[in-house]
């Protein structure tokens, strides 16, 4: 089992950061589930705009989850999401901080989902030969 874990884990975590890119392009703003998503969109590009390219917004964000889920140029995806990230989080603060549930807050999750993005990125990958090799000497 540890073997198992130790050979998948960066697998298990593209899928949950995946999941936390999906959640919030479909839910949060593709479906409206949570408004506010577009209020602050409308507070930074305007109230016309904001329905669109909210759902663009949306679109974006489930490619990005795409992208990180498939493992293709984990650096680069990486890189983009750092940038995505920064850019939206400081126009949020700076123009829609009222909308915020809490921007520290948001800034603090961010950069544990971002630590583990570099750490998908950056992680050496397990030799299956020799996470299994691992294993069988711990367990004997």
């Amino acid at each position: 089992m540890l073997a198992w874990i130790r050979l998948h884990h960066l697998q298990i975590l593209r899928l949950t950061i995946g999941g936390v890119w999906a959640f919030h392009g479909i839910y949060s703003k593709i479906l409206e589930g949570i408004p506010r998503h577009r209020l602050i969109v409308a507070r930074v590009l305007g109230a016309d705009a904001a329905g669109p390219i909210t759902i663009l917004i949306g679109i974006g964000e489930v490619l990005i989850a795409v992208w990180l889920v498939s493992g293709k140029f984990p650096r680069l995806c990486a890189l983009f999401q750092t940038l995505i990230l920064a850019s939206m989080n400081f126009l949020e603060i700076r123009l829609a901080n009222d909308l915020l549930l809490s921007a520290p807050g948001m800034v603090f999750l961010n950069v544990i989902l971002l630590s583990t993005v570099w750490y998908i990125a950056l992680a050496p990958r397990l030799n299956k030969r020799q996470a299994v090799e691992e294993d069988r000497v711990q367990s004997s």
